[in-house]
């Protein structure tokens, strides 16, 4: 990339069908020449929890090569970028009116395949977890994760929910709490929930409760990562599927779920978790959701 050349980028935000909710991301095209300096300042710039590169992939039966980075650092996968940068190349790829494609992502984390599906102008997408998601033997008491967020303990589990971590790709702490209320007033608390965060080398902590109108309702709290408060967060959906399992809410077969999260921030967002489980063990996870365009331009890239 050579001095005056600039960078096209869109904006959408994702995991929901009306503007201004959801999860805003930034899709930056053309990246084949930007360093990961270059990158890293860009996503600072934007200040979104995630911006997505695209590339020019190194196997050509793919549709591109992303990198996933959030104000602070790369990942190796992420849900929201991954499914609002497949909508918007599978639009650019058929056009108006319904259509059904197959975009394969290449990530740090493993070949992602988005399933993109427009239907009477509802457009819907479904990524299969390039890992496996799996629970992670570290032990986390409700103490812990009460102090880590301003809860009482005893407002710590419901049922067979348990705290808990697990892992694929990002690792995640996952916080079952008994309401509504638990899961609004819950607050990171600087020293002790950063010092969770480190003892299990998370990415982040994921509350969750039994929701009104959907299974779950879930926040996710990384401050330590740049982001106070995510309003949708696809991997740590995915993941949740393994700390379910561990919780013994799985069974063999097929279960969907349907998630939101961001409604405490002013951001609602739907999350659909697909869970393959057999013989004991899960095979496969998905991810899904829609996306809407807000904005697009042009921007100037850094120097390194």
């Amino acid at each position: 990339m050579t001095s005056g050349d600039t960078l096209a980028f869109r904006t959408c935000d994702v995991f929901t069908e009306d503007r201004y909710s959801g999860n805003p991301l930034a899709v930056v095209a053309g990246a084949d020449g930007l360093s990961d300096g270059a990158m890293q300042r860009i996503a600072g710039e934007f200040n979104l929890s995630e911006t997505i590169f695209v590339q020019t992939p190194d196997d050509p039966q793919n549709t591109a090569k992303v990198r996933i980075f959030t104000p602070v650092g790369e990942l190796p996968f992420a849900g929201h970028p991954t499914i609002g940068c497949a909508i918007l190349l599978a639009e650019d790829a058929a056009g108006k009116g319904d259509f059904s494609a197959t975009i394969r992502l290449e990530e740090r984390a493993g070949l992602v395949p988005v399933e993109v599906r427009r239907a009477g102008g509802r457009i819907h997408a479904t990524l299969t977890a390039p890992v496996v998601p799996f629970a992670v033997d570290i032990p986390v008491s409700a103490q812990d994760a009460a102090a880590a967020l301003g809860l009482d303990p005893h407002a710590i589990g419901f049922g067979a929910h348990r705290p808990g971590v697990a892992e694929g790709g990002p690792r995640f702490v996952f916080v079952p709490v008994d309401s509504l209320d638990s899961l609004a007033w819950a607050v990171p608390t600087g020293e002790a929930f950063a010092a969770l965060e480190a003892r299990v080398g998370a990415d982040g902590l994921y509350l969750y409760t039994t929701g009104t109108d959907a299974d779950y309702r879930g926040r996710l709290f990384a401050p330590n990562g740049g982001i106070l408060e995510d309003p949708a967060t696809g991997s740590a959906t995915a993941c949740l599927a393994a700390h379910l399992d561990a919780c013994g809410e799985v069974p063999d077969g097929t279960t969907d779920l349907v998630l939101h999260q961001g409604i405490e921030m002013g951001r609602p967002s739907r999350l659909m978790l697909g869970i393959d489980r057999g013989n004991g063990a899960l095979t496969a996870v998905r991810v899904g959701g829609s996306a809407v365009r807000v904005g697009e331009g042009t921007l100037e890239p850094p120097a390194a």
